[in-house]
Order: structure tokens, then C-alpha cells, then sequence
């Protein structure tokens, strides 16, 4: 199961990943230009990153990546999609940064990676591609310093009850195993001429919470937001910081940010 999942999934994002490139949604030559792909709510926990050593876990082609560098951070990002860690190298050497990128699973960079960090940070329809997230957590509390940070900004959990409308409950809040479709274009572009299977998994707020907390790190802030700074839910209504799902404003969340330090 382990590697069907895996090649099905990295499969889709070998795929999705020209399309993001040349997406609006992406807006390479705005990024290029110097817009900065971070948003409020993560960068309210990422702080002054000046000096600091951050491992940035699927990382995509890395913008957030090289946003955190432009900060001055010293910034490894790590994603298992070759064609979005070329991208993010041929864009590293084009804004002359000094990030590292490295091509790997999330669950097996210890084989490519043996080094402790300042901060560890991840964001956004990541952890979903996970089937179980203790061996994530204790890859988190391993890859940090000793007083080290974990920052995390995620879609909430309610959101991936829903069907693809938003209309109707249709899973699990809860991990009761895989979720396999087949998923049509891409949230970044939705004339993209795809139909691609994938897997991914619900985990729970309270099971993030605790597979952090069992890997050995303190929860320092938590927070729910009813907005998402992406409009990927489809006629969002534009609120402060970012939108809402149209005829729902406002009922449930729709993100959640965390931090949690590695006790010294």
C-alpha cells in the first residue's frame, strides 16, 4: 500500500506542477519581481527569521522557500516532486539566494539529511498526503535544536469532510483510512487538462496535536481561522486577510496555524 500510494501521488504532482508554474495562481514573474508568497497568518508565528536555519518540509517548487530567504533565513526546502525541486533550484539561481532544495519523501529525508534547525516549517495542503503522522512528528522534533520551532499553517480538517461543492458532509473528520479519487484539472488552474487518481488522509486537529506532543515538543499557540488566504473553494467571498465559502461566511473553520518548540 505504502508504495502504490506514494507513485500514484507523486504521479499527480509530476503532473500538476508545469501547470502551477505558468498559473496565475503561482504568479511566477510577480514572485520573481520580489512579491512575497508568504501570508499574515503563518508569518504572525515565522517572526524575525534573520540568521536563522529553517527546513521548509514539502516545499512544492519553493516560493515559501525562497520568501524565507529573502528574510534571511538560511532555508533547506524538501519535496518528493523532481520536476518542482528543478523549478525551485533554476528559481533559487535566478533571484541569487543561497537555499538548498533536496528531492525526497518527507519520510525518508533522514536518509539524505542529518542536520538540526532553528525552525521546521510547513503550510498549506501538506499533510493530508500522509497516512500517519507519528513518524512526521518525530521527523519534526529530530530535525530541530534543542528551544528549535515548529510553525505550521494547514487547512482545517472540517474543510476536508466536505465534497468538492462544499454542499455536503461526505468523510471522515477523522483518519479511517485512505481517500482515493480521481481529481479533475488542478486548484491552480482549472483548465489544466488533467484527470489524475490520488490518496490522501483527514487527520484530525487533536491527532496533529498529539503526535507533536508525543514526539517530545510544547504547543505554544494555536489558532482557527474562518478565512482561507487561498481562494481554492470556489466563488470565495473576499474578507480581510483573505476569503470565505460563499453562503457559508463565517460557520466553520477553514484554517489553522500552530507553533510548538522542542524542549531544551
Amino acid at each position: 500500500m505504502e508504495k502504490s500510494y506514494q507513485s500514484v501521488n507523486k504521479a499527480l504532482w509530476e503532473a500538476r506542477t508545469p501547470y502551477h508554474i505558468k498559473s496565475e495562481f503561482y504568479d511566477v514573474p510577480g514572485f520573481l519581481a520580489g512579491e512575497d508568497s508568504l501570508k499574515s497568518i503563518e508569518k504572525s508565528l515565522l517572526g524575525d527569521l534573520k540568521g536563522q536555519e529553517v527546513l521548509h518540509l514539502q516545499c512544492h517548487f519553493g516560493q515559501d522557500s525562497l520568501s524565507m530567504a529573502r528574510m534571511g533565513a538560511k532555508v533547506t526546502g524538501v519535496d518528493f516532486s523532481e520536476k518542482a525541486i528543478n523549478t525551485a533550484r533554476s528559481l533559487n539561481l535566478q533571484l541569487g539566494l543561497d537555499a538548498k532544495f533536496i528531492c525526497s519523501d518527507v519520510l525518508d529525508l533522514k536518509r539524505h539529511l542529518d542536520q538540526e534547525y532553528d525552525l521546521v516549517f510547513t503550510s498549506y495542503g501538506v499533510i493530508g498526503w500522509l497516512p500517519d503522522l507519528r513518524p512526521w512528528g518525530q521527523l519534526i522534533a529530530d530535525s530541530l535544536k534543542p528551544g528549535g520551532r515548529f510553525v505550521m499553517a494547514e487547512f482545517h480538517p472540517v474543510v476536508w469532510m466536505f465534497g468538492e461543492s462544499l454542499e455536503q458532509v461526505q468523510y471522515s473528520y477523522f483518519n479511517r483510512g485512505p481517500i482515493e479519487e480521481i481529481e479533475e484539472h488542478t486548484y491552480a488552474d482549472q483548465q489544466a487538462p488533467l484527470s489524475m487518481a490520488s490518496c490522501t488522509w483527514n487527520h484530525s486537529l487533536s491527532k496533529v496535536i498529539e503526535v507533536l506532543l508525543e514526539a517530545g515538543l510544547q504547543l505554544s499557540v494555536i489558532r482557527e481561522y474562518d478565512y482561507s488566504p487561498y481562494d481554492i473553494f470556489g466563488e470565495g467571498v473576499p474578507v480581510d486577510g483573505g476569503y470565505q465559502v460563499k453562503g457559508k461566511e463565517g460557520l466553520f473553520p477553514l484554517v489553522y496555524a500552530l507553533e510548538a518548540i522542542k524542549n531544551v
